[in-house]
């Protein structure tokens, strides 16, 4: 399919080809998954002939892998339409061209599922890199666009670093038996130090991919860079197969945890949840918006993975279970909702040409299906009730609330923390989203481009109208999808068969773990229309219904529409989070300059503001390196005597590390 792309780029039946085909296969692959997970497949286990020499590529498809497909075919579904629909409208014209995405687009869902299939660690990091450089080529196809290819540089650097600590941990993994097959780094799991590092570096690789904070630097930066469909499948998916790594090696491959790996999870989950909404209510940007709300969601997946290493360390099963559960069950909401809102921003984009919030306002009167999906989206990463992001934050604090049942004081008080930094996450992402629906879709066109938006066209509707509904029906039956992956996650935390009472009739979610607590989404969804008829009642019979038209007071401005100057801006609205919060956290700063009176020129509000991990790690970090570069620098101009010299030198080490390690 990729070849076919390369030969027929620029045939007008290209896009169709490739999109159907992909969309087709990806849809075979999560049919594939989900039918295995239902039927409770037994593990499917296959070897061809390449890779490492007289071993093979191993491949495997257990419960695990299988709910990680279902979770990539999906994405595979929903932006293959969705960019079939986006290509066509900048083929006509409608906004710029996008570059040649086709050919990589197909590449980069096999990455994925590659990544997912392997069974050894040899294929698993091939299939790790096939992903990066498949996903750094389709950030470049907008190169054109300046920020492009600063942001695909420092992609490419941050995923072949994070490679490199993948590389290293499998090593440890593979211990001096050097055998690389997953059953076999099972059946001798490093113990002490080295599974410690292992630790270390599983969460830098893995944790770069996903975008923990400190490692998050590139993701504001390539997953806007790319196509809108791209930066779905980049936030939605993409970083849900680091997600994949983490649980795979440190719930399956290292065997039995230590409840600081857990902690360790907590205490990086927090800081990207709380850091990673903050970093998104600074952004003016549609799309870099987003992929900082991604690093919050991120965040909690991975506090949820902690709490679950921690009580499966602490032989608490079922509280670990249900912790995971809510771990896996934001896997697929986020997946979910953040494709939907990535296909809002492309549709933003296609109809006004314009990511800056500030220039968009009243879309909801001049498109109004998409103004309607992107409030389901708004509302499901909001986690308000009935919609799915509500569950999965739900189960995540029914497990948090199971604290007390761990014997180690440190951590009930820890997780009790934990909790307070998720509950203040949950605030400012709503927050966070009030303000992008708001000045997106609601009040008056800031611009000429939002005055003439238009509706985008049927397939970019249908492939935001799928995870919208998807978003209602996991909300209100949970259940159904939690029952689906169970299997994968009582392998993972080697629990027994769950209770049970846990999901009573499929409508019921009743955590047993969590006493007294149940979720019917059925009779929330019911109350909440009920009050909503009620309110809307109320206020017909209520409130008057004589029509006034008066002008509207503009703040002293006399143009046509003073209600398009005088309101709120994206600035305006985050201003008192920015001085909460920014002033400590970022070192924000608002510069005024207001002119004197009868002096002509505008006043101008001007903020600046800087990362931290920018400020305290890796500026240092590329001054660091760039004096070691200088100072190397002068190897290349030695004599021979003193190449030989060095290499002597470097063999005589080599040979007493050998002799010093060797047992």
């Amino acid at each position: 399919m990729a070849g076919l792309a390369v030969a027929a780029r620029r045939k007008s039946w290209a896009g169709t080809a490739v999109y159907g085909g992909t969309a087709a296969a990806c849809g075979v692959i999560a049919l594939w998954a989900a039918v295995a997970l239902a039927g409770r497949s037994a593990p499917v286990a296959l070897t061809l002939p390449m890779g490492i020499p007289w071993i093979g590529a191993h491949l495997r498809a257990d419960g695990l892998s299988a709910f990680f497909l279902l979770v990539v075919g999906f994405g595979g579904v929903t932006a293959s339409l969705f960019g079939w629909g986006y290509e066509r409208a900048h083929a006509h014209g409608h906004a710029a061209a996008s570059g040649p995405v086709l050919p990589f687009f197909p590449l980069f869902l096999a990455g994925m599922s590659l990544v997912l299939l392997a069974d050894d660690a040899f294929t698993f990091l091939v299939s790790w890199e096939f992903m990066s450089l498949a996903s750094w080529l389709l950030v470049l196809s907008t190169h054109r666009e300046s920020e492009t290819p600063d942001a695909a540089r420092l992609y490419l650097v941050m995923a072949s670093a994070g490679t490199a600590c993948l590389l290293l941990a499998f090593g440890l993994l593979a211990g001096g038996l050097g055998d690389y097959r997953f059953d076999a780094i099972r059946a001798h799991a490093p113990q002490g130090g080295a599974a410690a590092l292992t630790v270390l570096l599983v969460m830098l690789g893995a944790g770069s991919k996903a975008g923990l904070v400190p490692l998050h630097v590139w993701l504001p930066l390539a997953h806007p860079a790319a196509p809108s469909h791209v930066s779905a499948l980049m936030s939605g998916v993409m970083t849900k197969v680091a997600v994949y790594a983490l649980v795979r090696v440190l719930f399956d491959l290292l065997g039995e945890p230590v409840w600081w790996w857990g902690g360790a999870l907590m205490a990086a989950g927090s800081a990207t949840a709380v850091m990673g909404v903050l970093y998104a209510l600074m952004q003016d940007d549609v799309k870099r918006l987003l992929a900082c709300s991604t690093i919050e969601n991120i965040g909690v997946i991975v506090i949820a993975l902690g709490l679950a290493l921690v009580f499966k360390a602490s032989h608490t099963p079922v509280i670990a279970a249900l912790a995971l559960s809510a771990a896996l069950l934001h896997v697929v909401n986020h997946s979910l909702f953040k494709s939907l809102l990535f296909y809002v921003a492309g549709a933003v984009l296609t109809a006004t040409g314009s990511r800056d919030l500030n220039r968009l306002g009243g879309l909801i009167h001049r498109m109004p299906t998409t103004a309607f999906l992107a409030l389901v989206g708004a509302a499901a990463i909001s986690a308000l009730p009935p919609l799915n992001g509500f569950v999965g934050e739900w189960l995540l604090f029914q497990a948090i609330l199971n604290a007390p049942a761990l014997p180690e004081w440190s951590l009930k008080i820890g997780i009790a923390v934990v909790g307070a930094a998720v509950a203040l996450a949950a605030a400012l992402a709503a927050a966070c989203f009030v303000r992008f629906y708001g000045i997106a879709f609601l009040g008056r066109p800031r611009s000429a481009e939002a005055e003439r938006a238009g509706e985008v066209g049927s397939a970019m509707r249908i492939g935001m109208v799928v995870p919208a509904v998807l978003c209602v029906v996991l909300g209100v039956l949970p259940t159904p999808l939690i029952r689906l992956f169970e299997p994968a996650v009582r392998a993972m935390v080697d629990a027994g068969p769950f209770d049970d009472r846990a999901y009573q009739p499929w409508i019921w979610l009743s955590p047993t773990s969590a006493i007294g607590n149940s979720y019917n989404g059925l009779v929330l969804l019911a109350v909440i229309a009920a009050l909503s008829v009620v309110l809307v009642l109320v206020i017909h019979r209520r409130a008057s219904d004589r029509v006034r038209w008066s002008t509207a007071w503009g703040c002293g401005h006399e143009e046509p529409d003073p209600l398009a100057v005088s309101q709120y801006s994206a600035s305006s609205f985050a201003q008192p989070i920015r001085r909460v919060f920014g002033g400590t956290v970022f070192a924000a700063r608002d510069r005024v300059e207001m002119p004197e009176p009868g002096d002509t020129r505008p006043a101008r509000l001007t903020v600046t503001w800087t990362d931290p991990a920018w400020a305290f790690l890796f500026t240092p970090l590329r001054r660091a390196v760039d004096w070691l570069t200088r100072q190397a620098d002068v190897l290349q101009f030695l004599t021979i005597r003193s190449y030989l010299t060095l290499m002597f030198a470097a063999l005589v080490l080599v040979l007493i590390l050998v002799a010093v390690v060797r047992p």
